[in-house]
């Protein structure tokens, strides 16, 4: 029997004691999904890294960003952020810790920032001293105990 190499898996045999069909997993054909292809504009770019950044997982987001350069050319890349494309190839690896100096330089390259917002569901908590206002209260108590 010859097998075709499509994804499509080849039957081989019918077991006629339940009615399944037995396949050869080895006749099935994989290939890595690489996301490069479909960060084409910014708004998608932004999406895909707001997803990642949910995950709270620094090789992700490092992985991530190399998927980004990847789709947008990593000597472009490279050039723009300063960095030589050996050590963006490295820093943006899924088992690597990039430093956030590395990581807020390849996001200007992307011209794309980083913004802090509350949590949504959370709302400020109101009351409570700022930390400059909590340092000179803490320096006028210790003054009048003296």
């Amino acid at each position: 029997m010859q097998h075709n190499a499509c994804a499509t898996p080849t039957f081989e045999a019918y077991n006629r004691n339940n009615y399944a069909l037995v396949t050869r997993m080895s006749d099935i054909k994989y290939t890595t999904f690489d996301f490069s292809r479909y960060l084409d504009n910014p708004k998608t770019i932004a999406s895909y890294l707001e997803a990642i950044l949910e995950e709270k997982d620094a090789g992700l987001l490092a992985a991530a960003l190399g998927d980004i350069a990847k789709a947008r050319g990593m000597t472009e890349i490279a050039n723009a952020s300063g960095l030589t494309r050996e050590a963006l190839y490295k820093a943006l690896k899924a088992d690597s810790s990039p430093r956030f100096d590395t990581i807020t330089r390849v996001l200007d390259a992307f011209n794309l920032e980083l913004k802090i917002s509350v949590k949504k569901g959370q709302q400020q908590t109101k009351g409570k001293a700022t930390r400059k206002e909590a340092t000179h209260t803490r320096t006028k108590s210790t003054a009048a105990t003296r």
